[in-house]
């Protein structure tokens, strides 16, 4: 008998019920610890796990740690990368946690797969282009008429601005950004980094060429938007609907201008808006806190690498050698 069934046993029966109640909203929360977003993520790379496991007949749910190395030496083989493999580990220990079984990933031989597959393929991330600052000016499409194109207008001009993730961006809410005579003050209500909803309060700067205030307004009032969702679905003939855009939208939004003005649209993704506010910030010698107050890293390091970047060559000690 597990330890809630010996509480339950000797609680009244009125009482088992309350604990019933209370076990059920504990329950709730557990699942509130993570956003439905990485939920979703968690259950979607498990489910790729399982389907390859269904085909080789192994068991899903509880998974052997055998049956787990297998997997992830067999998609090593086959190209996938160690982040991927690693973040399907994650979703098979969620999982696996969740439902109180035995978590195989934390197994020695799993761990000894994952350590062998990083050291044999490397784990330096793929970097995508960053849209920066002369490049978002021209992806950012000139009013035509078009309500699609006044919102993706808006969405990259403030996107690269505010140095947005792409989640923070489709989940914005008109009641969360207030025009004053600098800007707009636009409150992000929950991030990445933020999963207990703090908050945070950010600064969008008028702009002289491509002014993210005006395309915002241009938007908004084109489109009647007086509540809810900033950036929303256009169907057919201009219509705007009340659902948000998806994380995914804002990705091919960002493909699909910058294949427009002629550049490859593989390199460019809805985090190339992030990383091009910082790249060109670095460029200009912003400090760095004021960055970090922008973007809302966490991290020094994070922010310092595109600092980095930038001075690659300043005051060289090759300068001068040869």
């Amino acid at each position: 008998m597990d330890s809630t069934a010996i509480v339950r046993a000797a609680l009244a029966p009125e009482l088992a019920s309350t604990i019933d109640e209370a076990l059920g909203r504990a329950a709730g929360y557990t699942r509130a610890e993570k956003s439905e977003a990485t939920q979703d993520a968690y259950w979607s790379d498990f489910k790729h796990f399982g389907l390859w496991a269904q085909k080789h007949d192994l068991a899903i749910l509880p998974a052997s740690p055998d049956a787990v190395a297998a997997y992830l030496a067999a998609q090593a083989s086959r190209g996938a990368k160690p982040s991927t493999l690693g973040r399907r580990c994650a979703g098979i220990q969620y999982v696996h946690v969740s439902a109180n079984h035995p978590n195989p990933v934390a197994d020695p031989r799993v761990k000894a797969v994952m350590r062998g597959i990083r050291r044999t393929h490397g784990t330096a991330p793929k970097r995508t282009a960053p849209a920066t600052a002369e490049r978002i000016i021209a992806m950012a499409p000139q009013p035509d008429g078009s309500l699609a194109t006044l919102r993706d207008r808006a969405l990259l001009l403030l996107g690269f601005a505010g140095a947005f993730r792409r989640s923070e961006l489709v989940t914005l809410n008109v009641e969360d950004i207030e025009e004053v005579a600098e800007g707009l003050r636009v409150t992000i209500r929950r991030g990445k980094t933020d999963q207990e909803a703090r908050g945070a309060t950010i600064a969008i700067v008028r702009g002289e060429i491509a002014c993210p205030v005006a395309a915002l307004r241009a938007w908004l009032e084109a489109a009647s938007i007086t509540e809810g969702p900033v950036f929303r679905r256009i169907r057919r003939g201009n219509h705007v609907q009340p659902e948000r855009l998806t994380d995914r939208s804002v990705a091919d939004i960002v493909k699909a201008h910058a294949r427009r003005v002629g550049l490859d649209p593989t390199m460019f993704s809805g985090h190339s808006l992030r990383s091009g506010f910082l790249t060109s910030a670095a460029r200009r010698g912003a400090s760095l806190f004021k960055m970090m107050a922008t973007s809302r890293h966490r991290s020094v390091e994070t922010v310092t690498a595109y600092v980095r970047d930038q001075e690659l060559f300043k005051d060289h000690a090759g300068s001068g050698l040869l």
